[in-house]
């Protein structure tokens, strides 16, 4: 399978001297939803990201940032992290033979992607802090020359991660009506407009959900108080004509559940949010709307385990078992 330099080169910013460092990213399915269509009464696919390498959308700009730190010469990377950019970092610097220093709020990092990091050979330190804290250090670090920054600050990051357009104006045949998305930094966001305005006439409405709670909400991939992208995410919104709308963490959880119960498709709670957000929209009816899915459920597989009910145990009889089933 391609990455997504070697599909789109010839707009990312790499040259014929660009080492390029893939785990052939990109290429994600866009699926029907059939069952949420009817029930908003639009014409709904699903960009399924958690199909990415490290399991999330990150792996798209990871791509190019590692590609040009190898090309720079630098022997070390540095990330701050909810988690999806840790593992996505963590693998692209193994694949680039560099060393990967990881920064994680402690305790608000899901096992899962704590371990993902540090199984793929990353330095995993946890900070006594938020994410704002821990991002403000790896700045730090960065402007000291001691590591190079692959958190969404640096731009390969968004020219990567807005590959992700170009696929669906392909698939699509044009921009969709509407995009559906997480906002949690809002690097996405902002990639997002940039790869619509490059490959279509225009930008669809965006409708981005964030978490009402910012600093504490469940959903862990968006828990970011302060976004380092809100100034150029809520111009993208506004100039699409689009929203965006702060959800309780229940609103994100039902729209979990919907998409994992009606579609069959398990991402992380954050991954919802686009979802959850479109609830609070406007959408003119029959209109053609893609909702974007950033990450893999088992990603956060503690609230997978603690939304499922609890197994049943029998003997190995079949009228137990059956008994059981009805």
């Amino acid at each position: 399978m391609h990455g997504v330099i070697a599909r789109y080169r010839d707009r990312l910013p790499v040259t014929a001297a660009t080492p390029v460092v893939s785990l052939g990213e990109g290429s994600t399915p866009l699926l029907a939803a059939p069952r949420l269509s009817d029930r908003l009464g639009v014409e709904l696919y699903l960009k399924w990201e958690g199909a990415n390498p490290t399991g999330s959308f990150k792996d798209r700009g990871m791509t190019v940032a590692m590609s040009k730190a190898l090309e720079a010469g630098v022997a070390a990377v540095i990330c701050a992290s909810t988690g999806n950019t840790a593992a996505s970092a963590a693998a692209y610097a193994a694949r680039a033979g560099l060393q990967a220093l990881v920064l994680q709020p402690h305790g608000a990092v899901t096992g899962a992607k704590v371990a993902q990091a540090g199984a793929l050979g990353a330095r995993v330190v946890q900070v006594r802090g938020s994410f704002d804290q821990a991002l403000v250090a790896a700045r730090t670090l960065d402007e000291r020359g001691t590591h190079v920054l692959v958190n969404s600050l640096n731009p390969h990051r968004i020219e990567g991660q807005k590959t992700a357009a170009f696929e669906i104006v392909e698939e699509l045949g044009g921009a969709p009506d509407v995009l559906a998305l997480p906002y949690g930094g809002g690097g996405n966001v902002r990639a997002y407009a940039r790869g619509f305005a490059e490959a279509a006439a225009g930008s669809p409405l965006l409708v981005a959900g964030e978490a009402a709670e910012r600093a504490t909400t469940l959903a862990s991939a968006i828990r970011i108080a302060e976004p380092a992208h809100a100034d150029e995410a809520t111009r993208a919104v506004r100039e699409s004509g689009g929203r965006v709308a702060s959800l309780p963490d229940e609103e994100i959880l039902q729209a979990w559940r919907d998409l994992a119960r009606e579609e069959g498709v398990l991402c992380e709670p954050s991954s919802a949010a686009g979802l959850a957000a479109l609830g609070r929209a406007e959408l003119a009816p029959g209109a053609r709307v893609v909702c974007v899915l950033t990450g893999h459920g088992l990603k956060d597989s503690e609230t997978a385990a603690r939304e499922s009910a609890e197994p049943i145990v029998v003997d190995p009889d079949p009228d137990a078992i059956a008994e059981a089933s009805s």
